[in-house]
C-alpha cells in the first residue's frame, strides 16, 4: 500500500514544549491524547523522520501529518477512471462522494481513493466538485508538470461543460445567458443573488425536453461558487435533488436522491504537447430526478 499524502504545518513562534501540545491548541477538536497516539504510530513526522509524542516544539519546523477520522462512513459508489498518463489523471467522480479531505472524510474521498488505486501520493487535484456533483475531476500526476496545469485552471483556459435535469422553462428562448452578483450568503456555505454589477455569467441551452423535466446544457462562464445551483433556481428551474437552493431544506437520507448536475465535459489546450484535449464523463442518463443515472454496482 503506497504512502498517501500528508497536510503539512509550519510551527510558529510560541512557547509551547512539545509539539503535541500546540497541535492540541491548534486544532481543539483533536485532544493531546490523540495526537500523542498518532505520534506513537508514526503518524507525524518532519519529512523524513518520525516525530515521538515527546518531541520538543521548535519554531520555523514543518510537521506533516495525516488526518483521521473515527467510524468514517463508505460510500458506496465508485470513481472511474477516465485519462491517465505521466502528468494528467482525470476521473469521473460519482455523486456524494468529496474530492479532497474535510469533515468526517478522510479516506471516502477521490483524492485518497485515487492515490491508493495508482500507487501516486504526487496526485494534486487541480479544481474542486462540490460533493453533490458528479463527473470529471483532473488531477496533477507529478509536481514538475503541475504549474503548466495548475495555470490553465487559474487563468481560466479549460471550456467546463455541465448538463442538469431541471423542470421546463417554456418561457425562456434558448440558448440563453443567465449573469447577476453572487455574495456569500446565510449560513455561511450558500450563496445568493445580490444587486449590483455582475461577478458570474452562465450560458444555457436544452439539450433535451421531456414532459415534466428538461436536460439543460449549462457553461459557466466564471466560476463562482454554487454558481450553476444558484443561476438555475433564479430562473426558476431549481436542479432536482438541490438542498440548498432556492431553500434550505433537509439532506435525503442515505444516498437516494442526488443532485442531478454532472460536469460532463472538459475542454483545454494541453500546454506541454500544443494539442487539444477533450475528456467526457462516460454517464448516461437514466431519466430520473430521484436517481438521474443507473445506479452503479455497490461494492459487497
Amino acid at each position: 500500500m503506497s504512502e498517501l499524502p500528508k497536510s503539512r504545518i509550519t510551527l510558529p513562534a510560541g512557547s509551547w514544549s512539545t509539539i503535541v501540545a500546540y497541535l492540541a491548541e491548534r486544532f481543539p477538536a483533536i485532544s493531546a491524547t490523540e495526537w500523542s497516539g498518532r505520534m506513537a504510530r508514526g503518524l507525524v513526522d518532519d519529512g523524513k523522520v518520525p516525530l515521538g509524542p515527546e518531541a520538543p516544539f521548535q519554531a520555523g519546523m514543518a510537521v506533516f501529518y495525516r488526518r483521521e477520522v473515527e467510524a468514517e462512513p463508505r460510500i458506496p459508489f465508485e470513481e472511474t477512471l477516465v485519462h491517465v498518463d505521466d502528468d494528467l489523471v482525470v476521473a469521473d467522480k460519482p455523486h456524494f462522494l468529496p474530492v479532497m479531505p474535510a469533515g468526517a472524510y478522510v479516506e471516502e474521498t477521490l483524492s485518497v481513493r485515487l492515490a491508493r488505486k495508482l500507487g501516486n501520493p504526487d496526485l494534486v487535484a487541480l479544481h474542486r466538485l462540490d460533493r453533490a456533483t458528479a463527473g470529471l475531476v483532473v488531477f496533477s500526476a507529478r509536481p514538475s508538470s503541475r504549474d503548466a496545469y495548475t495555470r490553465l485552471f487559474r487563468e481560466r483556459r479549460i471550456e467546463k461543460t455541465y448538463e442538469a435535469l431541471a423542470p421546463p422553462l417554456p418561457g425562456l428562448t434558448f440558448p440563453c445567458i443567465h449573469e447577476s452578483r453572487l455574495e456569500r450568503g446565510e449560513p455561511f456555505f450558500r450563496m445568493r443573488e445580490v444587486p449590483g454589477e455582475p461577478n458570474s455569467r452562465t450560458l444555457i441551452d436544452v439539450i433535451s425536453r421531456g414532459e415534466g423535466r428538461w436536460l439543460y446544457r449549462l457553461t459557466p462562464v466564471t466560476g463562482r461558487k454554487h454558481q450553476l445551483r444558484v443561476h438555475m433556481a433564479a430562473l426558476g428551474a431549481p436542479i432536482d435533488g438541490d438542498v440548498f437552493y432556492p431553500a434550505l431544506r433537509d439532506e435525503a437520507p442515505g444516498f437516494t436522491e442526488p443532485l442531478c448536475l454532472l460536469a460532463r465535459e472538459l475542454r483545454f489546450t494541453d500546454p506541454l504537447s500544443g494539442h487539444e484535449q477533450v475528456f467526457r464523463s462516460p454517464r448516461e442518463w437514466g431519466g430520473s430526478a430521484k436517481m438521474p443515472f443507473p445506479p452503479p454496482r455497490v461494492p459487497g
